[in-house]
């Protein structure tokens, strides 16, 4: 296990709390394989939300690219081919 895990988790939990948000998205695999999201953004204008929807996939495509040793291409094409298997509530 990953040492820093319990640590992100808690800084996560407490991150998410602030009131200065403008969007979360908040992404749980648990070790059975369920999945869960939170996504919510404080908008409802389409363009808003695509922008901020697009920060954040970057943001974790940028961690995960440099952290995995994939390219960014290499995770986006990946991605995209578990969004269009996945079956969401």
């Amino acid at each position: 296990m990953n040492p820093r895990f319990e640590e992100v988790k808690t800084e996560a939990s407490a991150a998410i709390t602030e009131a200065d948000l403008r969007s979360v998205y908040t992404g749980i695999i648990h070790e059975d394989g369920r999945h869960e999201y939170y996504f919510g953004n404080d908008t409802e204008e389409a363009a808003e939300l695509r922008e901020a929807a697009a920060i954040q996939l970057g943001m974790l495509l940028r961690v995960l690219a440099d952290r995995s040793d994939s390219s960014v291409d290499e995770l986006t094409t990946l991605a995209a081919e578990r969004a269009e298997q996945m079956e969401l509530r």
